[in-house]
């Protein structure tokens, strides 16, 4: 193998960890707050907004049911808006932080409610608010699920940041497609699957790593 081919593996595996670590933060500035809104919202609970709920829920339904390749085309208008182009990793990062942040949003809402309502009901009976309610007790209740269901989303994203190769996306997903398939050099494919399952072997096993000392922590408080 070239050291130009070498460089350019090198470069396309960069590329994936730029987008996936760009769209998953992302994903998480907008999906957390999203989550948590819909995990809180419905009639009776800390931020009851039923309508609203019920709104922002059939959009995240709508967009999680899209196949992602189908997305990416679909809102090619809005990503060279956004990017000021349609292809390469900075284009990509549109079409991955928009699959991410439902995805995320709906991990959080059922790490969140799966939390004991015992805790939310004693933290009223104290007189503290929705918002420290949801600081303070939801959410460090609920992060060994949240950051496992973080760890998922992240290796959904590294699947899906090798099919945005297909339209030109970059990274790994497109060496693979332009040397491997449209250039017959299997061993460039082999290459690109080998580095894909190491990335999210690593994802997977520090993700587990987290969670479970978070875990942990809890328990000892």
């Amino acid at each position: 193998m070239s050291p130009e081919l070498i460089r350019i593996i090198i470069d396309a595996t960069l590329d994936t960890l730029a987008m996936v670590a760009l769209a998953g933060g992302l994903g998480v500035v907008f999906g957390l707050p999203l989550g948590v809104f819909l995990a809180t919202s419905k009639k009776g609970e800390l931020f009851a907004a039923p309508a609203a709920n019920a709104v922002l829920g059939f959009l995240v339904n709508v967009t999680r049911s899209t196949p992602f390749i189908i997305l990416v085309v679909a809102i090619v208008p809005f990503t060279r808006l956004i990017a000021g182009t349609s292809i390469g990793t900075k284009a990509a990062i549109v079409p991955l932080t928009i699959a991410a942040t439902p995805f995320i949003a709906r991990i959080v809402e059922a790490a969140i409610r799966e939390v004991d309502q015992g805790l939310v009901e004693a933290a009223r009976a104290f007189g503290a608010t929705p918002l420290a309610i949801v600081r303070k007790v939801l959410i460090p209740e609920a992060a060994p699920a949240i950051i496992l269901g973080l760890t998922l989303a992240l290796v959904s994203l590294i699947g899906f940041s090798a099919m945005v190769g297909a339209v030109g996306g970059g990274g790994l997903g497109d060496l693979g497609i332009r040397y491997g398939y449209q250039r017959f050099m299997p061993e460039v494919m082999a290459i690109v699957v080998a580095i894909l399952v190491v990335l999210v072997q690593a994802t997977q096993t520090f993700g587990d790593v987290i969670a479970r000392r978070v875990n942990k922590r809890l328990r000892h408080i």
